[in-house]
């Protein structure tokens, strides 16, 4: 088996530190997997996949290549739930071109404060103007935000915006593996790997869960 990465930008997780990516891209390599930078996907047939390359400077027409391919999985772009659809039919949502509904700062529809919505169906702005990323800890933190809302407006108190606070990303690329970065820390290999570990044993609710969970990784 031949595994491929393809990725239309310069790098793998864009969003992380530079070395990072590059670190990410090596223990793809060790696990033998072939990383194309700056190869974008332009057709998929049964029987292959067309990428055109754009690393080649603006002078040099794009080179393109044929990829023989019986199974290709697309993890480029997601659509949001139907459900925010409904949504803007029936209470007047406006949603962005994944289908997201667009929030008001207390992740409200505009117009109804008494509907909110969370999560990756939500599209909440950060203070730079970009959106939310669709990961656990924004919903966590968003669904944490909306209970204490309902409570103090219960109370009649006054609730201030939502605001996110990033903990730090962390990718897995394979056993022993991963990359992190937290504030100004940044970690790659077996380190990253091992935070990676115990992050998502602390988010497993139960201490059964934990423990079990723990025994079965350390075996193996």
């Amino acid at each position: 088996t031949q595994v491929y990465l393809l990725e239309g930008t310069g790098r793998i997780l864009p969003t992380y530190d530079e070395r990072l990516s590059r670190a990410a891209a090596e223990s793809l390599g060790r696990l033998g997997v072939t990383v194309r930078t700056s190869s974008v996907v332009t057709d998929i047939q049964p029987d292959g996949v067309a990428v055109r390359h754009d690393e080649q400077p603006e002078t040099i027409p794009a080179r393109t290549e044929t990829i023989p391919a019986r199974t290709v999985v697309w993890a480029a772009g997601v659509q949001a739930s139907p459900l925010g659809a409904s949504l803007a039919r029936a209470a007047g949502a406006e949603l962005d071109r994944q289908g997201r509904v667009i929030v008001e700062p207390d992740l409200s529809v505009a117009g109804h404060p008494e509907v909110f919505v969370l999560g990756d169906l939500a599209h909440a702005r950060q203070p730079d103007g970009r959106p939310l990323p669709g990961v656990a800890p924004v919903a966590m933190q968003q669904g944490a935000y909306v209970a204490r809302l309902i409570a103090r407006r219960l109370r009649g108190q006054a609730t201030p915006p939502f605001r996110y606070r990033d903990r730090g990303s962390m990718a897995v690329i394979g056993r022993s593996a991963a990359v992190a970065q937290i504030g100004k820390l940044r970690l790659r290999r077996f380190s990253a790997w091992l935070v990676w570990l115990f992050v998502h044993l602390m988010y497993l609710v139960e201490f059964e869960n934990r423990l079990l969970v723990l025994l079965q990784w350390g075996w193996n």
